[in-house]
């Protein structure tokens, strides 16, 4: 039965997309190269394989066997449909077009969920934190946080990730596949994210703004760090003596006072460093370089120690105290 209660003949399907609110598929709501909570970059084409979007036009035909496969790639589908769908992968056939911006979608299912972004609907919402979502792939991702469940493992050195997406980037640090680059200076990167974090460095768009003091950044990642400098958060702590710290970054070079470890080597007389910054200013004692100079006296320095830091955050010298 239809849902006008009429009798309807699954045969008559079989040909058909299905027509189903395709809300996990690739391409949902074109929020591909999005951050999650973490930063990390939200793939969506990891739903290609999802099973749950592709809704059956019909409980009686939906069969445990996959019996119609893709010529291209051997991938196989339960439902004839499905498979059509799927060739527009391989042909790149979009016939679905957004009438706001005109972007066009592989099938309906796709179109419905991007109209979204126009209309500002929001359907799927967390119960734990409240937060909406465009579509329920999204939500289920975002489910994960508040579960700590991470499903998908890296074969090569077992790190797990809460979504395909994040591990199929992730497998391209051991693959050294980059597959986007930039057209201006071609570079290349792991994500299509990467790509447009690094073109601001070329436009100098910073679209993030610190509330407190104005300052502008080219992601929202860096702002969340900078604000800890107004908040004094310091989430990252030593283990071994509890000191606390703004940065992840910090706190690593922290261990490296416990553990010994100096990775950074002077390629001149083999002395080793906790820091990459420290080596550097370590260099200038061959070279002779003394960026640092005296505003007052002009005398010249290979590194800022000479120059005092009093509390209005101004240098001076410690030669002519000025």
């Amino acid at each position: 039965l239809n849902s006008d209660g009429e009798e309807t003949d699954c045969s008559d399907t079989e040909d058909r997309e299905p027509n189903g609110d395709i809300s996990e598929g690739p391409e949902a709501a074109n929020t591909c190269t999005q951050p999650d909570s973490d930063g990390e970059e939200t793939d969506c084409s990891d739903t290609e394989d999802s099973e749950d979007w592709r809704e059956p036009f019909c409980e009686s035909f939906q069969t445990s066997e996959k019996s119609f496969g893709c010529d291209v790639c051997g991938k196989r589908f339960g439902h004839r449909g499905h498979l059509k769908i799927h060739m527009r992968s391989h042909t790149g056939e979009k016939p679905f077009g957004c009438d706001v911006c005109g972007k066009h979608f592989s099938n309906r299912g796709h179109m419905k969920n991007h109209t979204r972004i126009h209309t500002g609907e929001k359907p799927f919402g967390c119960d734990v934190c409240q937060k909406r979502f465009i579509t329920n792939f999204e939500l289920n991702n975002h489910l994960r946080i508040h579960t700590g469940e991470k499903p998908f493992d890296c074969d090569v050195c077992g790190k797990r990730f809460r979504n395909r997406g994040h591990l199929k980037n992730h497998t391209r640090i051991h693959t050294g596949e980059k597959p986007f680059g930039c057209d201006i200076c071609q570079k290349r990167f792991i994500t299509k994210f990467e790509v447009i974090y690094h073109m601001r460095i070329h436009t100098g768009e910073k679209p993030f703004g610190c509330d407190v003091c104005g300052k502008q950044f080219s992601n929202r990642a860096h702002l969340k760090i900078h604000t800890r400098i107004h908040t004094g958060e310091k989430p990252f702590s030593c283990d071994v003596c509890g000191q606390s710290f703004n940065y992840k970054a910090s706190l690593s070079r922290h261990m490296r006072i416990h553990s010994g470890e100096k990775p950074y080597g002077c390629d001149v007389c083999g002395q080793g460093f906790r820091s990459n910054s420290e080596m550097k200013r370590h260099v200038r004692i061959h070279t002779g370089e003394k960026p640092f100079d005296c505003d007052v006296c002009g005398k010249q320095f290979g590194g800022a120690l000479p120059l005092l830091l009093p509390p209005k955050l101004l240098l001076f010298c410690y030669l002519c105290q000025s």
